[in-house]
């Protein structure tokens, strides 16, 4: 198994009485049956129902403070807070960024986590992992190939990796493997307050419950999903040869541009493309040129969506 400390990533808490119905009431996805150890993938988002913020709510055991903890970006532990503060008005509730003192490990690899599979009517990494004796375990909701995260004092990085029998490596080791599961990451991927979760693809990967009534966002989202007008995605790529395309770049079919690439790395990487555009490039049979370099749209077996060139699957 490998470990590894993430520097990108922070820890805020939300705790006191109305912790769980305040963020219940906010978040794409439904938090209110968590217990501890478990974890939800989910997004703040604009009343538009673009992504403010997205996240993992983890429920904390009392003998770690109680209440929930969220991995988040580094970058927008502040703007989280700030957005929780602006939301909770009456509601007895502590919002705090705890960054400093809590550090976000993720770890895969490995053999299964020895915890229970799902039940029926369960979701995958649904069931908590045992919790390990210096920080708070939680599998990865998205993909079980993923692994599991921990939250620890940041100079327990490498007696939590101990304790999981992990090898503690590089965070770019677990940027290639996000890479290469086809995972996106915000920021890299998709730009924050300018994606809806379809495009980022959080309605495949556990982030968005469409049972779960009202949210900030939900009526956006909600249509895209019952009208399936999403035309935007992040979708998987290979490409040949050392040289990555560059973040950022156009991808291009002939002159005409249908989408930009993110992240890349090892041959795999990950573009934001609109999928019509690149069926009739596909029709054409013109190739998809980033900076110059050909990639090739790869479907992963989460996906539901329906590929470029492939009937509009069942969602």
């Amino acid at each position: 198994m490998k470990a590894a400390l993430l520097p990108d990533r922070g820890v805020v808490k939300v705790a006191g009485d109305d912790a769980l119905n305040f963020l219940h009431g906010l978040v794409s996805a439904d938090v209110l049956k968590l217990t501890v150890g478990q974890a939800r993938f989910c997004a703040l988002l604009t009343p538009q129902g673009k992504i403010i913020a997205d996240f993992f709510v983890v429920a904390a055991p009392e003998a770690q403070g109680g209440g929930f903890l969220v991995d988040v970006p580094r970058t927008l532990t502040a703007t989280l807070v700030a957005k929780l503060n602006l939301y909770k008005l009456r509601s007895r509730v502590l919002v705090e960024d705890i960054s400093e003192i809590r550090a976000v490990i993720a770890a895969w690899d490995g053999a299964p986590p020895p915890y229970p599979p799902p039940q029926a009517g369960e979701e995958i990494g649904m069931n908590p992992p045992p919790q390990a004796g210096v920080g708070l375990a939680y599998a990865d909701p998205r993909l079980p190939a993923l692994g599991l995260r921990l939250m620890v004092p940041p100079h327990l990085a490498t007696a939590a990796a101990a304790e999981l029998g992990a090898e503690l490596v590089a965070a770019s080791a677990y940027e290639v493997h996000r890479i290469a599961l086809g995972i996106p990451s915000g920021g890299l991927d998709f730009g924050y307050s300018d994606a809806f979760p379809h495009e980022a693809d959080m309605d495949q990967l556990g982030g968005v419950d469409f049972t779960k009534g009202c949210y900030v966002g939900q009526e956006v989202v909600s249509r895209m999903e019952h009208r399936g007008i999403a035309r935007t995605r992040t979708v998987p790529v290979r490409f040949d040869g050392d040289a990555a395309p560059a973040a950022g770049a156009a991808v291009m079919a002939g002159a005409r541009q249908v989408g930009t690439m993110g992240s890349a790395a090892d041959g795999h990487g990950l573009a934001l493309l609109r999928l019509d555009r690149v069926t009739d490039a596909v029709s054409a049979g013109l190739p998809l040129l980033a900076g110059g370099i050909a990639i090739h749209p790869v479907k992963p077996d989460w996906v539901r969506f329906a590929f470029p060139g492939e009937p509009k699957a069942a969602e």
